[in-house]
């Protein structure tokens, strides 16, 4: 072979590498493996989630997350999620079946909300309301965040187990506001019934003047109600910034499990100060604890199970109903089997 043509064949071989490792290194985040580091998310006003507080703890590694908005209720999460805006969302789990039943390419992969003794969304009516039975909401109107997610699925529970017919829980009215328009909407008497939760349920109990007709930790027993979901397509791309994720999350979770109550609002009180948003703080004071049942997050087939039979029940699963196992996993949750991160 001539001179030329080996220094021909030399210099095409070094363009060929240097577009390869030009590529790798714009796949963004891990160069070596191709994955993303950056995962874009919803916010809540206020409030501090458990993947940001996971990031301030130092728990993601090198993920890092990047804020797009906030959203009011779990089902546009999701969806959001589902069509690619975001690349991971938190919703109830009933919210969750019924999306993946209609063949939505999700999958649950950690717990981050749930009702216990300290922490659950409970049903609130004025002092002087004469609301205190399932029947007594026939014709009345009842406030929550977002309409056929965790609220409505616990209220129709309740008015299920109450005696009331399918035709007279129609007749309850449901009305989606903002979590923190709730408790105005119910003092103005624009709602008969306002479902509060969390520190918005506690800073409302602290002004005093209302009472509650029913909790679901009363209903239903300590449960985690809520998972963070991701693409299926994401998964396949992204396992180890999927699993950093579900991991850091976990380590959040028992973080606060542990610590004193007035680290981990403080801690709140910090990430919401250095975020920037331009939002009142005052939320994260009556932070008492997240709610969630497993250790780490880790997802229990109940946790899912027991709102596939419910929305079976209610007519709301066309074709054949979903397994658990389809919906979630726990293949990234180190404290899975008693495991630690």
């Amino acid at each position: 072979m001539s001179p030329p043509r080996r220094a021909l064949l030399r210099t095409l071989a070094a363009a060929v590498a240097l577009t390869l490792l030009t590529g790798a290194a714009g796949c963004g985040g891990d160069a070596e493996a191709g994955q993303t580091t950056e995962l874009r998310y919803q916010g809540s006003v206020g409030q501090v989630t458990l993947p940001e507080l996971a990031a301030d703890l130092g728990y993601l590694g090198d993920v890092r997350l990047t804020w797009i908005g906030n959203v009011t209720g779990g089902p546009q999460d999701i969806q959001a999620t589902a069509t690619g805006q975001s690349d991971f969302g938190g919703a109830f789990n009933g919210a969750i079946v019924k999306l993946a039943a209609a063949n939505a390419p999700i999958t649950a992969v950690v717990s981050y909300y749930g009702s216990d003794a300290q922490t659950f969304q409970g049903y609130y009516v004025l002092d002087g309301s004469p609301i205190r039975s399932p029947r007594d909401l026939i014709g009345r109107k009842v406030g929550m965040n977002t309409l056929g997610a965790h609220a409505e699925a616990v209220l129709k529970t309740w008015l299920a187990r109450g005696g009331l017919t399918p035709a007279e829980i129609k007749q309850v009215e449901l009305v989606a506001l903002p979590p923190v328009n709730a408790e105005q909407s119910l003092r103005q008497k624009q709602i008969d019934v306002a479902v509060l939760g969390g520190v918005i349920r506690d800073k409302a109990i602290a002004g005093g003047g209302i009472r509650t007709i029913v909790t679901d930790y009363e209903l239903l027993g300590a449960f985690s109600a809520g998972t963070y979901v991701f693409r299926d397509d994401f998964i396949k791309r992204n396992p180890e910034t999927v699993k950093a994720f579900v991991t850091g999350v976990g380590k959040a979770i028992e973080w606060a499990r542990t610590q004193p109550r007035e680290t981990v609002v403080a801690r709140m009180r910090d990430i919401i100060a250095k975020r920037g948003r331009n939002e009142d703080p005052s939320l994260v004071a009556y932070w008492k604890s997240s709610g969630v049942a497993g250790r780490g997050g880790v997802i229990g087939e109940q946790e899912f199970g027991t709102w596939i039979d419910w929305l079976a029940a209610e007519g709301e699963l066309k074709g054949q109903r979903p397994k658990p196992s389809d919906i979630f996993t726990n293949r990234f949750n180190p404290f899975v089997d008693g495991g630690d991160a």
